[in-house]
Parts: C-alpha cells; structure tokens; sequence
C-alpha cells in the first residue's frame, strides 16, 4: 500500500503531523508500537499532570484551615491517586483515536523501520508488512536515560514510567536529577508524604532555569521539607537490602543514605536505534538525527521532529516541528522555529515558566539591560490565594526596548508565560508591555509590574 506520508510514532510530534498532513489533502498513515499519544499522553505530560493535581488536593485539604475551613482525617489513597491518572491517560489516548478516524488517518500497528526506496517496514507478532511512501516523518520521541553506574531493576531502581504506577506510595525516596521530570515527581511524592531527597549533579537544581528562579524553587523545596543536595553525584545503588543504600558523592566528602525506592530522572535519550538510519545512510550526531530547519534529513524524503533532533525535548515542540514539516512538504509558505522564543514549564508547586534569555546569556550575548522583578507576596490575589512564594522576572534590551526573556516562579505561572511568548513573538517592547492594561485582581499582572519595576515605574513595591 502506498501512501503520500507515513510517520512512525503517534506521540505529540507524530499524531499532530498526521492531523495537518490530512488536512493538507495527503493520504496518511501513523505507525505506533505502542498506544496513540506516545509518551506524553500515556506516560508523560498528562498522567503526570494528573498525579501533581492530587497532591495539590491534598495540600490543600491538610492545609484547609489556613482558609478558615476545618477538614478532618483527610486521607490519601495511593492507589486510587495513580488509577485517576491512568484513567486521564486512557481518556486522551481514546482521543486520539477519536482524531485519526475523524481525519481518515490509517492506524497501522508494529514497529516501523525504514526501507531503501521511502519504504516502511512493520513488524508486528513476528510478521512483516511493507508499505511506500512519498514522505517519511520520524517522530520517535525519547525514553528514560540509563546512567551506567545505576541500574534499573524497575522495582527498588526505575525511571518516570515507573514512577507513575508503582503498587504502593514508598515511604523514601531518592531521586536523581532536578529537572522537570526530577523536580515534579519530588514535589508528588514529597506532598503524598514520602520523605524524599534529591540529588543534582549541578551546582543548582533546575539548573536550565535564571540562577534567580533556581534559588527560589530550592527556598521552596526546602520548605516543603525535600532534601537536597547539589553540585553532588549518586556514585552507586545498593538494593541488596531491605532499603537502598544510596552513595552520594558531595563536596565535602562521600555519604550514605537509605531509601526505600530511587527514581533517576537524569534526562532522556532518542530513539534511533533499529530504524535503519545506518543502513540508509541518514545522518545523526550524539544520538540525534541531523536535520536542516524543516526536519528533512539528509536523505530526501525523509525527516525527523521531535525529541529525536536537535530542538527542545518538550511536547509543543515536536508538535509545532510536525505541522511546519508537512506544511513545507505542502509546498506552503512557512519560516523556520524560532528556537529561543520556546517556552518550559514545570508544574511542581510553586510552578516554574520561562522564556527567552536567562539573566546570564542575556549579558554574555552583549546585551545592556533593564531587569524588573515583582514578588507575589506583593500581589493580592496570590496573597487571597494563598500563594506569596516566588516571583516574575522580565529581561528587556536597555537600548531598545525589546523583550529579551522572562522567568515566573509561582502560582499558576504556567498559564501566563504565553503572553510573553506571544510579545516576544510580536517584537513588543517594555513600554508597549507596562501600557498594556492588565485586569486587577489577576496574578498575570504581575508582568506588567514586574515590567514596570524595570522601567522605575512601579506602583506596588
């Protein structure tokens, strides 16, 4: 059978690619191995969002008396807690099916591998099916990174696709690696009353954050009585006991503790093994594909999106590298992703968004800056809501105004980062943002007073 695209992978590169493609007019087929929606629906961004909202929950109800409201023996069901996150995951995958029928997209399931010819070879119980097309789009996404020094046996040892279906809440827990992943299942597991601890090889947590935002989510983990240590290295695993003794490298010296479970959350690596890339001749480099500003490969015909290049390793990116590949495919008129207007979100509590330049790259790049920063515990309505912990902090070019980057630690900040995303985007400068109305009470007026702050204008600071 012959097709116009066929992508391997259904995650939120390839099922997305597929919905434009059919909507260009194309003849599309998607090959999955596993389940529609890939990682993130079924193993990443949802089910985890998921697990995060009861935690809040929880927070809240053992926290409800800070609001005037008396809840007693509020309890936490663990089990119940991971089976509401797998039936959210379910609900998405079922609607993704829902989408391929809608856009007449084939469903063909086995494990893809390219073919001489742009053809695609699926295997699935042992039996092998070949299909052509005119288009090939790798959208194979990443899996967990297996540190040599760690190995995961999936029960005391394992990565984030264990962490979100374990049989029963541990009552320690390790976990290596500060990052989105590392950082928001240490904030569930610490919420749901697991003592956890974390350790970052960086010398900061969230390390890929402004030096200022890390600081702040470390006050805040603290707080919330995670331990942390940085500029430290997890140098082995005991599990032959009944807890895991952990041998953490620090700069003082070496130290041992237990811990009933470990999770390593230390990044993620491509899937490009066994797709044929060597045999075809397509080039890759330090476990990516190579790929030019539309995701063609070196090999006409064939391209690659998603956590398998070069770009940010997030769900919106895969997504918008899938549409912008089919549209010039489609021979529309398309410009390449503006790389450094990505924004990243991690949905611990406090939550964490960014974009743009840190404070740091900002002054390395040459720039002369205006910095403003708004606290929240400045803010009314994060004080009615009971959220004062952080602050937005807005990077602007001093000669031109322009908006160089911005870095929200807070209350639902997740939620605000697309205005500067969309600012950004528009090449709007600081004035155009501060005489920008924001409504009162909102915590999104907080980038307007943070922006105000670096002009020498603010009201309520």
């Amino acid at each position: 059978m012959k097709y116009d695209v066929i992508i391997i992978g259904s995650g939120p590169g390839g099922y997305v690619a597929a919905i434009r493609a059919s909507q260009l007019g194309f003849k599309v087929a998607v090959v999955e191995r596993e389940n529609l929606g890939g990682i993130c629906l079924n193993w990443g961004c949802i089910p985890t969002k998921a697990l995060l909202k009861s935690a809040q929950v929880f927070e809240y109800l053992n926290h409800a008396a800070d609001y005037g409201i008396e809840v007693n023996n509020g309890k936490a069901d663990f089990a119940k807690v991971i089976a509401r996150s797998r039936s959210v995951a379910d609900g998405m995958s079922k609607g993704v099916q829902f989408l391929m029928k809608k856009n007449k997209i084939d469903v063909i399931n086995g494990v893809g591998k390219l073919l001489a010819g742009k053809k695609v070879s699926v295997t699935l119980d042992g039996a092998e099916t070949i299909y052509e097309a005119n288009h090939i789009i790798l959208a194979t996404g990443a899996r967990s990174r297996q540190l040599p020094n760690i190995k995961q046996d999936g029960v005391k040892v394992f990565g984030y696709r264990e962490a979100m279906t374990l049989p029963k809440q541990p009552a320690s827990l390790v976990v290596i690696g500060s990052g989105a992943i590392g950082s928001e299942f240490a904030y569930f597991y610490n919420a749901m009353g697991t003592k956890v601890t974390i350790v970052e090889f960086m010398p900061r947590i969230v390390p890929v954050e402004d030096e200022e935002v890390s600081k702040q989510m470390e006050r805040s983990f603290k707080k919330q009585g995670i331990n942390i240590f940085t500029d430290s290295s997890v140098e082995s695993v005991d599990t032959s006991g009944a807890l895991c003794k952990v041998q953490i490298k620090t700069k003082k010296g070496m130290e041992v503790i237990e811990a009933e479970s470990v999770l390593s959350a230390a990044g993620v690596v491509a899937n490009i093994e066994n797709l044929g890339l060597e045999e075809l001749g397509i080039v890759t480099d330090k476990g990516k594909v190579v790929v030019n500003d539309y995701s063609q490969t070196n090999m006409p015909g064939i391209y690659a999106i998603g956590d398998i290049t070069k770009g940010q390793a997030l769900a919106h990116v895969a997504s918008a590298e899938g549409i912008l590949c089919v549209e010039k495919i489609a021979g529309l008129d398309v410009h390449p992703i503006n790389y450094n207007n990505i924004p990243g979100c991690t949905y611990t509590t406090p939550e964490i968004a960014s974009v743009g330049y840190t404070e740091a790259a900002a002054k390395e790049a040459g720039y002369e800056l205006k910095i403003g920063k708004f606290p929240f515990s400045a803010s009314g309505k994060a004080k009615a809501a009971g959220a004062a912990d952080g602050f937005v902090k807005v990077i602007y070019d001093a000669k031109y105004g322009e908006l160089l980057g911005a870095h929200l630690i807070g209350y639902n900040v997740t939620e605000m980062i697309a205005e500067i995303v969309v600012a950004r985007n528009l090449e709007t400068t600081g004035h155009e943002i501060l005489k920008s109305i924001h409504p009162h009470p909102t915590i999104s007026e907080a980038i307007m007073e943070a922006t105000a702050a670096a002009y020498g204008e603010v009201i309520h600071m």
